[in-house]
């Protein structure tokens, strides 16, 4: 027998808030981190996404009126589920006018594909496996010793989700870059709570 609180099992409820708890502790280890402003020129990159298709930052931009680029932390990440679903809902009105979707993740292939089953994602998701795309946009830390072995306490191990012991992560962030390669919105925010 589980108590239901609003609908969940009262462990899932207790989880989530844990999990919330740990990311907002997390913001401080990122602090560090600035991120590329608007009016920089983004970094270019080529990757493969999920589905093994190419992604070519500079090939993009000239196919398409501007890029959405985004960073998220990974499927166990509840605020970055919640914008990533954000994005899919608004996915028919960015392509009409001309964006195209790019996600970047440390998560391994496998928990790519299961952010996809959590938030329906349709666009182009990248494993950025040596971080070099996170570096670029100065969106990467490392999270200290401590703050990853209370995430493992909860059931959020980082090391079997992004597939090293790096314990690398993005700051939540999103670059809107237009066709001549400049940034033309930045949202970063190293307080996970307002992805």
């Amino acid at each position: 027998y589980q108590r239901r609180v609003h609908g969940e099992p009262k462990n899932q409820n207790m989880k989530k808030t844990i999990i919330v708890a740990l990311t907002l502790f997390s913001t401080f280890s990122a602090m560090s981190q600035s991120g590329l402003k608007k009016g920089d020129v983004a970094p270019t990159f080529t990757a493969k996404d999920i589905s093994g298709k190419p992604i070519d930052l500079a090939k993009l931009l000239k196919k398409n009126k501007a890029v959405v680029l985004f960073f998220y932390r990974g499927q166990w990440c509840p605020y970055c589920n919640k914008y990533i679903h954000q994005l899919q809902d608004s996915l028919q009105m960015l392509t009409t006018k001309g964006a195209y979707i790019v996600g970047v993740t440390p998560e391994t292939d496998e928990n790519i594909n299961k952010t996809i089953e959590k938030t329906h994602a349709s666009f182009s998701l990248v494993h950025d496996n040596n971080y070099a795309i996170m570096k670029a946009y100065d969106v990467n830390y490392a999270m200290d010793t401590a703050t990853v072995t209370k995430y493992k306490g909860f059931g959020i191990d980082l090391e079997k989700n992004n597939g090293n012991t790096d314990h690398i992560l993005p700051v939540p962030a999103t670059y809107v870059i237009d066709q001549s390669g400049k940034i033309i919105f930045v949202q970063f925010d190293k307080n996970y709570k307002r992805t």
